[in-house]
């Protein structure tokens, strides 16, 4: 049975962009004959669903906005096993589940039915949920339903101009890797950011973090990141990346400022990594149940001198590697308490999405709430090709000159 063929395809873009998962939603509700058919997306918290988006209320009431607590809750078990779900209810059945696409988690969708669905049902939800992500994926560029459905507190300007900086997802699975990221801000804003992108034969890493806090944090970020992705879209080497984002800070950021940060570049083919370290602490490898800091000293941070060359530093990685960036927002100023080497070993067997903010949070615990600078990290998964992963696939962190 098709989920969105061409008709409801039609449908799906005949709707204004706000409305388009609505048309979804009831083009599935008639073809399951069910009472109602929501969605519900993550905030940015990671720890509430929220209601955006329905075919219908088979309460009979306008309920958008409506939350779902994360912590603990059948909809908790959907998105982090990635699985179906049905709840029995008196007088129906609640079937939920995972609204995702490349293991980026946007939510839940919840298809409200008389009886338990067949075998055959329970498929077409399971795919109705999949090309929904992809709906999702679409519509939220022309409007801010999306955004706003994640925000379940006030947002800053700082902080505004910091989330525009992010990738559009946080988490990206591929076949050699999956990567996932998460940034849980300071009070007031530190500037902190992470970014990635993949191309045919590439994966590119960077993880920064911008002196000072509030707007003047947020906008001297915008300068650095945009400059590395002019840089990185414009094909340069990773060194040159670099000096030009050093560059870009020298030249028009105020005096005095600077950005630190850890940039990479990962060959898919090869899982041979290069890594330029601007000032930032090291990354950690975890690797056969050890976590070892990754031994790449660093050069000055971006913008404080605009003509010193970078170096590139190589490590081979290898299958079954998990490598994690963090800004100094993880490892100072109270949050040492939280033991990040510790908390990396025991988070080690969950997802890279769940892993990262589970991170975050216990540095957000270890402070009691006072989070005095923002707490970022980029987490890189390595599971490399078939053929590449023998127990002697590569081992050492060797340095050269770049």
């Amino acid at each position: 049975m098709q989920v969105l063929g061409s008709q409801r395809l039609d449908a799906v873009e005949s709707a204004s962009p706000a409305a388009a998962v609505d048309a979804f939603a009831q083009s599935l509700g008639k073809a399951l004959g069910a009472r109602g058919v929501r969605l519900w997306t993550a905030d940015v918290s990671g720890r509430v669903l929220v209601f955006v988006a329905s075919s219908s209320d088979e309460r009979g009431h306008d309920t958008v906005g409506e939350q779902v607590d994360l912590r603990e809750s059948p909809w908790a078990e959907v998105v982090a096993r990635q699985e179906c779900r049905s709840v029995q209810e008196d007088d129906c059945v609640r079937v939920l589940a995972p609204v995702t696409t490349r293991g980026d988690a946007m939510g839940v969708l919840e298809i409200v039915l008389d009886d338990t669905p067949d075998d055959d049902a329970r498929s077409l939800i399971a795919a109705a949920a999949h090309q929904l992500a992809f709906v999702v994926t679409a519509e939220r560029r022309h409007t801010d339903l999306y955004e706003w459905g994640q925000r379940t507190r006030p947002v800053t300007l700082a902080a505004e101009i910091q989330r525009r900086l992010l990738p559009a997802s946080p988490t990206c699975e591929a076949g050699q890797c999956t990567v996932a990221g998460w940034l849980e801000p300071a009070s007031s804003v530190g500037g902190d950011t992470f970014d990635y992108a993949m191309d045919r034969d590439r994966l590119y890493l960077a993880l920064t973090d911008a002196m000072g806090h509030d707007v003047a944090a947020a906008l001297l970020a915008t300068l650095a990141v945009g400059s590395l992705r002019n840089g990185r879209r414009a094909g340069q080497s990773l060194p040159d990346v670099a000096a030009g984002a050093s560059r870009a800070v020298a030249d028009h950021g105020p005096l005095p400022s600077f950005v630190t940060g850890l940039l990479m570049r990962v060959d898919l083919a090869t899982g041979t990594a290069q890594v330029v370290n601007a000032g930032h602490p090291p990354p950690f490898l975890i690797r056969d149940g050890r976590v070892d800091s990754v031994d790449v000293p660093p050069d000055l941070p971006l913008g404080v001198l605009a003509d010193r060359p970078y170096r590139v530093h190589e490590l081979r990685l290898r299958p079954g590697d998990r490598l994690v960036l963090a800004t100094d927002g993880m490892l100072e100023r109270g949050a040492e308490a939280a033991d990040l080497p510790a908390l990396l070993l025991e988070t080690r067997p969950l997802h890279p999405r769940e892993a990262m903010p589970n991170l975050t949070r216990a540095v957000l615990d270890a402070v009691d709430g006072d989070l005095r600078d923002d707490a970022a990290v980029l987490c890189l998964d390595w599971l490399g090709e078939q053929e590449q992963r023998p127990a002697d696939a590569g081992a050492s962190v060797d340095r050269a000159s770049g």
